[in-house]
């Protein structure tokens, strides 16, 4: 009988440290979109150029809009159902931060340097959470947390992926 082969998604996530004996799951739900949010709102603070093409719509483009078609076109390869969760968690991280863009205009603190607090905190809520293991702050598994939290929350409620 040949061995069924794993999907690219079965792959990437039993490859994951969050699955190993020493991870904390709890700690990771919160660190993980701690760092998200964090490391997306650090790339959105980083100045864009004034393009001319884009007219009114140069706001809306910055660098964080690469850093997001890239990871959601490679959550896509791996699993469209599983980029779809990620799509709206990085809709309400964007909502989260242009509100502390506003807050910033508005004579609040700046907009990086709360998104560098986050960052820094869910960094050591993953570093309890992963059991100490430093292989957990890699960027390679940055990028592939928001695949193991949408999983595991799809697997648990149920969904099909």
């Amino acid at each position: 009988m040949a061995k069924k082969e794993l999907r690219p998604i079965d792959k990437v996530i039993s490859e994951y440290p969050a699955n190993s004996s020493n991870a904390n799951p709890i700690l990771q739900y919160f660190a993980i979109p701690l760092v998200l949010f964090g490391l997306l709102g650090l790339i959105w603070s980083i100045p864009f150029p004034q393009l001319g093409f884009l007219g009114k719509f140069n706001g809306f483009v910055n660098w964080a809009s690469f850093v997001i078609a890239f990871s959601i076109y490679y959550y896509y390869r791996l699993s469209p159902v599983i980029s779809y969760g990620v799509l709206l968690l990085v809709f309400a991280f964007s909502a989260g931060i242009v509100g502390l863009e506003k807050v910033q205009n508005n004579g609040g603190p700046a907009m990086g340097s709360v998104c560098l607090v986050v960052f820094m905190f869910g960094i050591a809520m993953q570093y309890f959470a992963s059991g100490k293991e430093g292989s957990a702050l890699s960027p390679r598994n940055i990028l592939v947390s928001p695949v193991w939290l949408i999983y595991s929350i799809f697997k648990k409620t149920g969904l099909k992926l």
